[in-house]
């Protein structure tokens, strides 16, 4: 049991960093009705940045906080006006393809600008462990959980209780008839990008220490993120979570009872089981949001 409740504890670290990763995607949905297929690379990019900010001899935190602007600038609002401010009016198809595209220069431009080999990335929290009712829990993980958990709830509380998120769904859910009660369009939608931005500097600080920073980790990452959101339903920004601590916990679970091999596929079979049982997610909602 100890060894089970021990493997639980960390599958559901690891899946917080992958739920942080899916918010990227159910908030551009919720918000601004975008598909981000560039969003593991979105977290790929903020930690070499990070690891560029370290080589010149700034503290980690310094670091996270100078890559914070850089990414709210390139990755949030220059992606805005470059790429989704010209194919936005243009549906969903032509924003999926453009992301993709993203996707496959950004992992060219690290390989060859920086490094194709990877790199070691410092955690951000102390190293050592505590004891709790007889499983050990390392500080790493349970900052994890708690950073995880604080941007869930925080970011659930922001869309559906302020004035600015209830305006960014009603972005997403129909552009004209926003414009035409007042809403600032391009303005909530620069709002999801920075926002977006910002999560995946966040991802990058708690999961690079684990995955090391390589030109191609966002493959993973992007591929897990996605599968979460799907899992615990697109349109619902705990369901990001929960998607993602399922994914971790099934993960170490199926690694450890039956076969390392395994491990990689489960996020595809857990996201197999719900497109076939329940389409909308776990926790997704059938009905047209309502703003």
């Amino acid at each position: 049991m100890a060894e089970f409740l021990q493997l639980v504890v960390s599958g559901i670290a690891t899946g917080a960093i992958y739920a942080v990763a899916a918010l990227g995607f159910t908030l551009m949905w919720q918000a601004a009705g975008v598909i981000n297929f560039a969003q593991g690379e979105f977290v790929m990019l903020p930690a070499f940045g990070m690891l560029m900010c370290i080589g010149v001899g700034m503290p980690l935190w310094l670091a996270f906080l100078v890559t914070c602007v850089a990414a709210a600038l390139v990755l949030g609002y220059a992606f805005k006006r470059g790429i989704a401010d010209p194919l936005i009016h243009h549906g969903v198809i032509p924003l999926v393809i453009a992301t993709l595209g993203v996707s496959i220069a950004a992992k060219s431009f690290v390989r060859s600008g920086y490094s194709a080999m990877a790199q070691q990335f410092p955690s951000p929290f102390p190293e050592g462990v505590f004891h709790v009712a007889g499983v050990t829990v390392s500080f790493a993980d349970a900052g994890t959980l708690v950073i995880a958990g604080a941007i869930v709830l925080s970011l659930q509380a922001f869309l559906n209780r302020t004035v600015t998120g209830r305006a960014m769904q009603a972005v997403a859910q129909n552009t004209e008839s926003a414009r035409v009660l007042g809403i600032d369009v391009s303005r909530m939608v620069l709002y999801v990008f920075v926002i977006n931005a910002l999560l995946a500097c966040v991802a990058a600080l708690l999961i690079t220490p684990i995955y090391l920073a390589k030109f191609d980790m966002g493959e993973t990452i992007g591929t897990k993120a996605f599968f979460a959101a799907i899992i615990g339903g697109f349109n619902q920004t705990r369901g990001a979570l929960l998607g993602g601590v399922l994914i971790g916990v099934m993960e170490n679970v199926v690694g450890y009872y039956l076969s390392p091999a395994y491990k990689e596929g489960v996020a595809l079979v857990l996201f197999l089981l719900v497109i076939l049982f329940r389409p909308e997610g776990i926790l997704g909602r059938r009905e047209e949001r309502k703003v």
